[in-house]
């Protein structure tokens, strides 16, 4: 957890005034993933929870479907010039049976942190299916509690709060437990990392919970929710037109621009009640 933020000198200005003094970044560092031993994709990530991470990317690919598809998880060697182990090279090994990853699940061996699908080929391939369909899925949610989850989520945001350079993503039950919440550079990142914290502790799939994101919802964050079975997306901001068109057509609830007691459902307004 050391390297999750970099103390850096920085010259602040104010008032045509100047002062230099240390600043906290958050840390953001390259996360080679490979399965089997064969690099898969490259991701710009705030170390930590690295593990959980590449759980939930290899969830939301349709790769597995739950923990006992993996059998072994392990950092590779590789030492920065400090001679440490950098910890960003992690291989999975599947368990016996499980298919390999499609060659469409590469991303051109590169993703930034603010992009999750680029280097796909076709939209088509991106729209995957999922193995938890949160269409049948009949939880309810006051609006009451949808419209707290902005302040509990940005409660627990620690990084956040020092860096000011940070997604997240939070879990919740549909009563505003919150479950887990993961912070990193890239909402996508943020995402994978709940939803492997999730396969790790065999929640999958997540019925009767909420996936909600400090940032903007999009196609790739829709998708996600759908193939671990959640069955609302709530954000404090805007969706895009084909986050809309996705949760439409995978029966996930879409809500949006979830700022104190208002909020715009775009997809499963059936889902949202008030008492």
């Amino acid at each position: 957890m050391g390297r999750v933020t970099v103390r850096r000198p920085v010259v602040t200005y104010s008032r045509r005034t100047s002062r230099t003094r240390v600043d906290a970044l958050a840390a953001e560092e390259p996360l080679e993933l490979r399965v089997g031993g064969k690099a898969l994709t490259v991701t710009m990530r705030t170390p930590g929870q690295d593990v959980e991470l590449a759980h939930g990317f290899l969830l939301s690919e349709g790769v597995i479907g739950g923990l006992e598809d993996i059998a072994v998880a392990r950092f590779c060697e590789g030492t920065g010039p400090d001679g440490l182990n950098t910890y960003n090279v992690l291989d999975l090994t599947l368990a016996d049976g499980v298919a390999p990853p499609e060659p469409g699940v590469e991303r051109n061996f590169y993703t930034t942190s603010s992009c999750g699908v680029c280097g796909k080929a076709a939209l088509d391939a991106v729209k995957l299916k999922t193995r938890f369909s949160p269409a049948g899925d009949a939880s309810t949610i006051d609006v009451d509690v949808l419209c707290g989850l902005p302040d509990t989520l940005r409660e627990r945001q620690k990084v956040f709060s020092t860096t000011g350079g940070l997604h997240a993503a939070g879990l919740f039950t549909t009563s505003g437990e919150a479950l887990v919440v993961r912070e990193d550079v890239g909402r996508h990142n943020a995402v994978d990392k709940v939803l492997g914290w999730a396969v790790l502790n065999n929640r999958v799939p997540l019925t009767g919970t909420i996936l909600m994101v400090s940032g903007r919802a999009s196609f790739e964050l829709v998708q996600k929710a759908a193939m671990a079975g959640v069955p609302v997306l709530a954000a404090v901001s805007a969706p895009s037109s084909l986050a809309a068109e996705l949760a439409e057509e995978q029966g996930v609830t879409l809500v949006g621009f979830l700022r104190g007691d208002s909020m715009n459902v775009y997809t499963g307004q059936e889902r949202i009640v008030s008492v």
